[in-house]
């Protein structure tokens, strides 16, 4: 049987994720201390792949790896067309609308004209959509933060976690879009290719009351 290969997040989620497969799935496998990007347990049974969270979607719509752990966030945003297993216990974060510590709740819905930055556009139209609103959304790739100080967009849609980041950008959070965490997707090809694979890694799951 080969090895089913499995993509990992390498930033803030990969301890926790290596940790969540040793300690509550009983794998033996530790990260490499070179610059490896793909190792294996012990047994061989399991390839993992480091991998940035936001590909870890992308690697398993296209084969690249059978299965694989991202934020739920990532998921819905771009609605990739792959299984959504399971939520696993870690990762936990919320998408949120925040706007400048200065400017009241009430006067920020009173816009008639919003820009919001965001990662997130997807998600971010949809949100406003139900809520009967244009918005002008600004994709940026990263210092979301910095976008309303700039006087680029009158709020911003990001995760958070703490919140403490927000607070040293003097940003408040005023609404939560959706409650995100850490779970594990697979390829629709590879479900039934390693089927025998998946189920004896179900097994594990199911052992598990997450």
């Amino acid at each position: 049987m080969k090895p089913l290969r499995i993509a990992i997040p390498s930033g803030r989620m990969l301890e926790d994720t290596i940790e969540f497969f040793k300690k509550n799935l009983n794998f033996d496998v530790e990260l490499p201390q070179n610059r490896e990007l793909i190792f294996f347990d012990v047994t061989h049974t399991i390839q993992f792949m480091m991998v940035r969270n936001q590909d870890v979607p992308l690697m398993v719509l296209h084969g690249g790896a059978d299965a694989g752990v991202c934020g739920r966030d990532l998921l819905f945003e771009n609605q990739y067309d792959v299984f959504y297993y399971l939520d696993l216990p870690f990762g936990f974060c919320r998408l949120s609308l925040a706007i400048p510590e200065g400017l009241s709740t009430s006067d920020f819905w009173r816009k008639i004209y919003i820009r919001i930055a965001t990662k997130y556009p997807n998600l971010t139209k949809d949100f406003f959509f139900q809520k009967g609103m244009s918005v002008e959304i600004i994709k940026l790739h990263g210092s979301i933060e910095v976008a309303p100080i700039l006087k680029i967009s009158d709020g911003i849609v990001d995760l958070v976690s703490t919140g403490k980041t927000l607070k040293e950008n003097q940003l408040k959070e005023i609404e939560t879009l959706m409650e995100s965490q850490a779970i594990f997707i697979i390829n629709k090809g590879s479900f039934y290719n390693q089927f025998e694979a998946f189920q004896n890694l179900f097994a594990s799951f199911r052992k598990l009351h997450v």
